[in-house]
């Protein structure tokens, strides 16, 4: 989307997306903290963990008030986690990273727009996603459901705006690329616990696996696969070597998978496939 814009206007839109994205990783917060919790994410509105006051407009400017106020609460001072600006950073970067994404498997020509806001809302599903598993290795199911519904939705209008034809295919590869997601996961996790006597897999990361099928098509979640175990791996050998994870001590998957997947909405399936493919082969 940025790379359709006259030069002279980049510094201005790169700015306004970034603050959309850290206004939107700041609500993401929100969700990672309360969804857990089983509390609305809505009502009541922002206030502090420690203390309960009610926090105002000033005080929940992404990034801008974590700094003026030193990482502190102004009611009870309260240490805030420096968790809170960096989540809005990072979504910040996403949200321009997804704004110059050449995802595959939406078709040949995809509208522009529809692109952006796409990958926008998958950066809003995965995140919370993220934090949540890292928090509690849990990943709440009704993200996951939504975002197999909102992908699925999304492939169909992208392809459907491009002829019958490409919409059929585009929505056909999505599903199937969904459904083989959910149960080749759950298969490897069952497998897994005959052999090994537990799980290698919870039945969470099947779930976003099958979401992530739905936003990439089936090359798009194989290539996911490949780079979220390989990080996994990697993450996990270091872990090893340097003692800060113990024999069998579990560690979550879903990170690695959302990670690689939006690595892929960006980068797209050819660029990922010519990186891949010689180290795998």
């Amino acid at each position: 989307m940025l790379h359709t814009l006259p030069p002279e206007l980049l510094p201005l839109a790169g700015l306004a997306i970034a603050s959309l994205g850290a206004s939107i990783g700041s609500f993401l917060n929100v969700v990672a903290w309360r969804l857990p919790r089983q509390e609305s994410v809505i009502h009541p509105g922002s206030h502090c963990p420690h203390c309960g006051s009610r926090l105002r407009w000033f005080e929940i400017i992404p990034l801008l008030s974590w700094l003026l106020q030193r990482g502190r609460c102004r009611h009870c001072n309260a240490t805030v986690g420096l968790r809170y600006p960096a989540v809005e950073a990072l979504t910040a970067g996403l949200f321009l990273a997804t704004a110059i994404a050449v995802p595959s498997g939406l078709g040949a020509a995809p509208a522009p727009l529809l692109v952006l806001l796409a990958g926008w809302l998958l950066v809003g599903l995965l995140l919370p996603l993220v934090l949540t598993d890292l928090d509690h290795l849990w990943l709440p199911e009704p993200l996951c459901r939504w975002g197999v519904v909102l992908g699925l939705a999304i492939s169909a209008i992208a392809g459907f705006s491009q002829g019958d034809g490409i919409g059929r295919s585009v929505l056909q590869w999505h599903l199937l690329a969904a459904s083989a997601g959910l149960l080749g996961f759950e298969a490897v996790s069952a497998a897994a616990g005959r052999l090994l006597g537990k799980p290698a897999l919870g039945l969470g990361d099947a779930k976003l696996a099958a979401l992530l099928g739905a936003w990439l098509g089936l090359t798009g979640l194989g290539l996911t696969v490949a780079l979220a175990v390989l990080s996994g791996a990697l993450f996990g050998l270091l872990g090893r070597i340097s003692g800060r994870l113990k024999r069998h001590q579990p560690f979550p998957f879903g990170p690695f998978l959302a990670t690689a997947g939006l690595a892929v909405w960006i980068g797209g399936n050819g660029f990922w496939q010519r990186l891949l493919l010689p180290a795998l082969g």
